[in-house]
């Protein structure tokens, strides 16, 4: 039986109430017991206590042998205990650090909710509020809102992409140690699909006839009453045969080109639509940060530009602070058209 084991593990296997190990020794301590000839020397102990524990129960042996055995399992079943005990309070210390974290992320997120409305209203923009999922404790999970009015779509789409959050709980373990949590929200801005008026030029169409095809007998038209309609730039074709009419295959067939059509605009819209929400989703991790907002140093710094901010809660109240940061990504855009055309 290894006494040094035996210490360390009596060590770093705190009552989880005390809240004694910090997210560093956490860290260190896992990587101990995941060590393999640590992993090995516990399997070892355990076995022996198992073997211990069969030969007790067989009960063939001398009184001093089966002290030595008791001893022995013992001080086996001390260390399979301290092992147990660390391992449940590093679960359960995980546990505690995803609560903290989601906690950050659910008041920020509210934050920026409440950011975006006064900047709405900053702006006289009408908000609509789609869907508004509350968390606990004064929080939110998601919303969805619609915003319309001037210019909206051409002030909000840089809004798109990954806002950190740097702070310090303000309760709690992480509170009294000025511990300072990092957390992500993911804002994702797309444009109203604008409705379609599909309109056909005569001189983008060919239009063909034939006869229609049949099983024979009367079914068999003998005039060329079938229609067949090609949209040329889009190289879509549409064809009718159901009347005898020429003219009922005619308007049959240029309906149903019309909902093709229709059809593959509204697909490009639904793909482009799909194209910007994954870009400004993407993988949600903090590299992919477009701004930070950190509470403790009482700033917001937007890396696209570099632009930093001063006054945090006077930012997140939505006002000209947002509108100066806005207006100079929108320089920086236009300048990039300028050297992209040059």
């Amino acid at each position: 039986m290894s006494a040094a084991l035996m210490r360390i593990l009596r060590r770093v296997s705190p009552r989880l109430q005390t809240v004694r190990i910090c997210r560093s020794n956490s860290h260190k301590t896992e990587d101990f017991l995941k060590n393999e000839a640590v992993q090995r020397r516990i399997k070892r102990v355990m076995d022996e206590q198992k073997s211990i524990t069969a030969r007790l129960e067989r009960g063939q042996m001398t009184e001093s042998d089966r002290r030595a055995l008791n001893q022995t399992l013992v001080e086996a079943s001390r260390v399979i205990n301290a092992f147990e005990k660390t391992q449940l309070a590093l679960r359960e210390l995980a546990e505690i650090q995803t609560l903290i974290h989601r906690d950050i992320c659910q008041q920020f997120t509210r934050e920026i909710f409440d950011m975006y409305q006064g900047f709405a209203c900053y702006k006289h923009w009408d908000f609509e509020v789609c869907n508004y999922t509350p968390a606990d404790y004064g929080g939110l999970h998601h919303a969805a809102v619609r915003i319309s009015g001037d210019s909206v779509f051409r002030w909000l789409r840089f809004e798109g992409g990954t806002h950190r959050v740097q702070r310090i709980p303000e309760v709690g373990l992480s509170s009294r140690m000025q511990r300072i949590h990092t957390g992500t929200v993911t804002v994702i801005v797309l444009p109203q699909p604008r409705e379609v008026d599909i309109h056909i030029a005569a001189k983008d169409l060919r239009i063909d006839t034939f006869r229609s095809r049949g099983a024979g007998g009367q079914s068999v038209n003998t005039t060329d009453s079938a229609v067949r309609v090609v949209h040329l730039p889009t190289g879509t074709v549409s064809e009718c045969q159901q009347f005898r009419s020429q003219l009922k295959n005619r308007d049959t067939a240029l309906r149903v080109l019309r909902a093709r059509l229709y059809q593959c605009i509204m697909g490009q819209q639904r793909e482009q639509t799909h194209s910007a929400r994954r870009q400004q989703v993407g993988s949600r991790c903090q590299s992919d940060r477009i701004r930070t907002y950190n509470f403790s140093q009482d700033r917001v710094t937007d890396h696209r530009v570099g632009h930093v901010t001063r006054d945090i809660k006077g930012f997140l109240r939505g006002g000209e602070d947002l509108e100066d940061l806005i207006r100079i990504l929108q320089e920086k855009h236009d300048l990039l058209r300028l050297h992209d055309i040059s």
